[in-house]
């Protein structure tokens, strides 16, 4: 009896079927500061315990990302073990701030299965949640993976397409208890915009730009205990390139957005979520924003952006998304809409 775990392929899975993933991962101040170390983030929140703090979240929260990278590397060697591609994202929420000391754990329930119709790969769809260690809901989302058949000549399953909500509502953002923006420092966060700065349909570009390398890449996915095979293995794609992971790319444009959006300091949900088209090391990402909608909350001094969030291959100057024929324009690797809690 063999006792490797190959992965699951597309005819493994079935609507209904939950899955509870391995390995819970405890958050450690090694992990913000390694966070920092390969991305160019500088937001004042989760750089700074006295910030945090000054705005009533204490202990020092990690960044968002962080939390999510690490739920979703969970989720890799029984989901996208054998994907293609990691497609997409929707219905995205951040429950509560992450802590060092947090322990994280993830499960997974399919909520759709369509085969291609070159009967060689399929599309799962998934919706994962992510509980710390008190059992506490710290992140829930849905994806949908490219994964490749076992044996193409197996039967489709019936196709199930499951309806995700285009965004999530402002008023079903989660403000973390007893955070404030009234006493912000708007001179440690390192610009002065508020909410009601940001028109709706201002494009902002982040200017700079960021070079990935194999070394790189491969230590961060390996920081969040990804173990899909196209990261790494230069034999599990016929063009023996490795995939960057399209959460290093959300990462990088994340950071790089702080040039222009540095008062976005927390991730409140992500709405939508394509990742393009592939990355691979020396290809250099730049990012842009478009501003999509704001909201207020009930909380005092905090404001919602909903903000797209486009990296791109090259900087593109023009920041198009699309061409006239609606397609996505050239160089454009993610296009990721999102709400961000800023002050107001």
């Amino acid at each position: 009896m063999t006792k490797t775990n190959p992965g699951n392929y597309f005819e493994d899975f079935a609507v209904g079927q939950v899955i509870e993933h391995a390995t819970p991962r405890t958050v450690t101040e090694g992990d913000r500061a390694l966070y920092g170390a390969i991305y160019p983030t500088r937001f004042a929140l989760p750089s700074s315990a006295a910030f945090a703090r000054a705005v009533g979240l204490d202990p020092h929260p990690v960044e968002e990302l962080v939390a999510f990278h690490i739920a979703f590397g969970k989720t890799v060697p029984d989901i996208s073990l054998n994907a293609v591609a990691n497609l997409g994202y929707a219905e995205c929420r951040f429950h509560r701030p992450v802590v060092p000391g947090d322990t994280l754990s993830t499960r997974s329930e399919v909520i759709g299965l369509k085969q291609n119709s070159n009967g060689r790969s399929g599309v799962v769809y998934v919706r994962s949640t992510a509980t710390n260690h008190r059992g506490e809901v710290v992140i829930d989302w849905a994806r949908w993976v490219m994964v490749h058949k076992r044996d193409a000549a197996s039967p489709a399953p019936e196709t199930v397409i499951p309806e995700l909500a285009a965004a999530v509502a402002p008023e079903d953002l989660v403000v973390p208890p007893g955070m404030s923006f009234t006493a912000y420092d708007f001179a440690a966060a390192g610009e002065p915009h508020r909410l009601d700065d940001y028109e709706v349909g201002e494009r902002i570009d982040h200017v700079d730009g960021v070079t990935i390398t194999d070394a790189e890449h491969m230590m961060a996915t390996r920081l969040w205990q990804n173990t899909a095979k196209v990261h790494f293995n230069t034999q599990a794609r016929p063009d023996g390139n490795r995939l960057v992971y399209g959460g290093h790319v959300i990462s990088l444009a994340r950071a790089l957005s702080f040039n222009g959006l540095a008062n976005a300091q927390l991730l409140a949900a992500i709405n939508a979520g394509s990742h393009v088209a592939p990355a691979f090391a020396g290809d250099t990402v730049y990012a842009w924003s478009e501003v999509l909608d704001r909201a207020e909350t009930a909380v005092p001094g905090v404001g919602a952006l909903r903000l797209r969030l486009v990296a791109t291959k090259g900087r593109d100057e023009s920041m198009t998304l699309r061409g006239e024929d609606g397609t996505y324009a050239d160089g454009v690797l993610l296009d990721l809409d999102h709400w961000a809690l800023v002050p107001r």
